[in-house]
């Protein structure tokens, strides 16, 4: 195929006629993925072809998702609309439910005449591999699907679970067998033959890999890549206390969490970072066979997590928080010829940004007119240009749904509009965000602003 994009000397994107075919585009989500990886400057968590990925592309070194859960992140994220208007807050909530015609970002490149191949955990479906909910998926979006299962030789194997049993999904397996045997094995397999397939028409490959995800289980010898002791265990200043809603007492995660001893926390960043590289040997290989098959310069790679992870900051294992390990997510975008590939972009972004970037390098026609993100295609040509003043993230814990609002140097958080409480930490001095200025009378007017600011973004005047 030739390539939809003319790369002219200057290194800027340029569309040519239309008689040029369309790129391919290669669309990779991981699942629970924060940004420990070695491109993003971590020391331990080894992912050499995540890291190559991204010495050829564009790096985001600030990008951010509407939510971070689940089913309400990848719901945002593929129908380009916050999650305030998807008002999917949950992982079980269906988006056609409340949004029956929305237009998704495959089903938009069906639209325009590719063939859309759903491979795994794009949508969301369950908590593994072995949970999976089809109905939660989407017919509209995909030709087809194939999604991967556990072989009876990958549930053996060396593990435990930290809790005792009081969290059924926090265990860890060093699994017997090879890569093949889990199911993201199976999906590079799938991939590996869709990609060395003869088409006539052009391809929107969407992979989901289920790790990192729990339950912690991956074959043996990514775990035997790490040393238990080798891992920097999260510590907290003295006498921190936590803000709403980490603060509440009771819960079963938060019961759980506290009874860690360090043993427990070094496996469970043990099992988590082994499952980071057993997806990342999965993403070597889907690199490879784009190679293989002379397809790197006709398609579009993008990668991404579908939001972040804490990873025992604050003492919580889990995500569904408003902090930056929860909001802040990996993302690399590979576009053929790019002027931008090879360098990190600091700009502002959001997981939304990446359906309407994504049909415009593609030239698709009928995007819905009603998408919330605004395209970041200039920021792969020009990596120190600015694209957003601000991004805002969601969550909703119980009845009390938080907003917070990241910008340059600030984050500020309202839990109720500000009822519950509110958060404001300066980057610039506290990037671990331990001192919360929402009550500091120097940062008053601050606050006030990004206050404001929260409802012009959801409103739509600001994006």
């Amino acid at each position: 195929m030739r390539s939809l994009l003319l790369f002219v000397a200057l290194g800027a994107v340029v569309p040519v006629t239309h008689a040029a075919a369309p790129p391919n585009v290669l669309f990779i989500v991981a699942d629970d993925l924060n940004c420990d990886l070695g491109c993003y400057g971590h020391k331990v968590v080894k992912s050499p072809n995540i890291d190559r990925l991204a010495a050829s592309g564009v790096r985001f070194d600030r990008a951010y998702v509407q939510y971070t859960v689940c089913n309400p992140s990848r719901t945002s994220f593929l129908t380009g609309l916050r999650p305030t208007t998807t008002r999917v807050m949950d992982n079980t909530t269906h988006f056609r439910k409340t949004l029956p015609n929305a237009v998704t970002l495959p089903e938009l490149f069906r639209t325009n005449g590719y063939e859309a191949i759903g491979l795994g955990k794009v949508f969301h479906r369950g908590l593994s591999p072995d949970d999976t909910k089809k109905e939660m998926d989407d017919p509209k979006s995909f030709d087809r699907v194939f999604y991967g299962r556990t072989t009876a030789v990958g549930v053996k194997g060396e593990g435990r679970n930290l809790t005792g049993g009081a969290l059924a999904w926090c265990r860890w397996l060093a699994a017997e067998g090879a890569d093949s045997e889990q199911a993201d094995g199976q999906l590079a397999d799938e991939a590996i033959k869709i990609l060395g397939a003869k088409r006539d028409k052009p391809l929107f490959l969407a992979v989901g890999f289920y790790r990192p995800h729990d339950p912690f289980e991956s074959p043996k010898k990514y775990f035997d890549l790490y040393d238990n002791g080798g891992f920097e265990l999260p510590k907290m200043p003295d006498g921190y206390k936590p803000p709403y809603p980490l603060s509440l007492g009771g819960g079963a995660f938060k019961d759980a969490f506290d009874k860690f001893t360090d043993k427990e926390r070094r496996e469970f960043l043990h099992a988590y970072s082994a499952g980071v590289s057993f997806m990342d040997a999965q993403v070597g290989r889907l690199l490879d066979a784009l190679d293989k098959n002379k397809l790197a310069e006709n398609t579009i790679v993008v990668f991404l997590g579908d939001h972040g992870y804490e990873l025992g900051v604050r003492n919580w294992w889990n995500k569904n928080t408003l902090f930056e390990r929860s909001c802040r997510t990996p993302l690399i975008v590979r576009v053929p010829g790019a002027k931008g590939n090879g360098k990190p972009t600091a700009a502002l972004a959001e997981f939304i940004d990446i359906y309407p970037t994504l049909a415009e390098l593609c030239r698709l026609n009928d995007v819905p007119k009603q998408l919330e993100g605004a395209s970041f295609r200039a920021l792969l040509d020009d990596t120190g240009r600015k694209h957003k003043e601000a991004t805002l993230t969601v969550i909703k814990r119980g009845a009390v749904l938080g907003r917070s609002i990241r910008t340059e140097k600030y984050r500020y958080t309202e839990w109720d509009d500000g009822k519950k409480g509110a958060e404001l930490y300066d980057h610039a001095a506290d990037p671990g965000e331990w001192v919360n200025r929402a009550g500091d009378q120097k940062f008053e007017a601050i606050r006030t602003v990004m206050s404001a600011r929260i409802k012009t973004i959801e409103s739509g005047t600001e994006r």
